[in-house]
């Protein structure tokens, strides 16, 4: 029997956190302990101290980036309770928000490695990018409201007066100059809410994949957004897709970036690469990641 160790973010996300945890808590067929954070960081700590075979980041997409920066290298395994906004790297690994479906990873997941990206030495599980999707983490991370509206919302309203910047995006050695909306790079398929932004990535072939979406007329997003939802973004014609293993992106002015779901503000010069079978994590029986 295994020992689980739930680190959980009392704010992320609506969900009732102690009322879900009484259901699990009743369910589970393995011993566990609870731990509720209380700054940033702190889920980092907790998971680098505790002696736990799993431990469970309870939170978003966030949550869980803190949870597993503590468990790289180690032989403990990231699960995951998805109860955030977004829970893109939860859905691009098949793990539900429905209890019953939690329950069941919990109880009769399997172990696998994974992949995670660094993004100027940090690391990242989902997405990272820059231009648009950036600025638009970065408002929504002061935003009172949460969800995906919310975050739609804010998006419409900074297109409005949005002007591209260019871009030089070096994949491998392979340079790519362009005006771009926003260059996302997914270790991930998704954003979150299965927004599958980089529709063809996947967590264990040692690969970074690079979506770099080019300008595009007002009139033009309900196609991108059905091809976003329906896990075709690629198809468009204003998406390139490139893979690779070392990404350097140089843009014309510094401002916001974004590494799962969380913004940050850095320079003009950004440099990502992948450390492939990073971290060990927790899927649901017979899962393609």
């Amino acid at each position: 029997m295994s020992k689980l160790h739930f680190i959980v973010n009392p704010m992320s996300g609506a969900k009732d956190k102690r009322a879900l945890m009484k259901v699990l808590g009743q369910q589970l067929r393995h011993t566990f302990e609870v731990t509720y954070t209380e700054r940033p960081g702190h889920a980092t700590e907790i998971a680098k101290a505790s002696d736990a075979d799993v431990v469970v980041a309870v939170g978003g997409d966030g949550t869980v980036n803190e949870v597993a920066r503590g468990l790289i290298g180690t032989e403990k395994a990231l699960g995951i309770v998805p109860s955030g906004s977004g829970n893109g790297l939860a859905y691009h690994l098949g793990i539900s928000r429905k209890t019953d479906q939690i329950l069941k990873t919990l109880n009769d997941g399997v172990i696998t490695y994974m992949d995670c990206g660094m993004l100027d030495g940090k690391p990242f599980f989902c997405t990272a990018g820059v231009g648009l999707d950036a600025d638009v983490a970065w408002r929504f991370a002061s935003s009172t409201s949460r969800g995906l509206r919310s975050y739609i919302r804010i998006a419409l309203r900074l297109w409005r007066h949005f002007h591209p910047q260019t871009y030089s995006v070096n994949v491998d050695g392979n340079v790519i100059t362009t005006p771009a909306v926003f260059v996302t790079v997914g270790n991930a398929n998704q954003w979150g809410n299965q927004a599958r932004i980089a529709d063809q990535a996947s967590v264990e072939d040692g690969l970074l994949n690079v979506v770099i979406v080019k300008p595009f007329h007002t009139y033009e997003i309900p196609i991108l957004a059905a091809k976003l939802m329906n896990g075709r973004a690629h198809t468009s014609h204003r998406v390139q897709t490139v893979e690779g293993k070392h990404i350097v992106i140089d843009r014309q002015a510094s401002g916001p970036i974004h590494f799962d779901g969380d913004p940050s503000r850095t320079g003009t010069h950004i440099e990502m690469e992948v450390v492939p079978h990073a971290l060990r994590v927790l899927v649901p029986k017979n899962r393609d990641i």
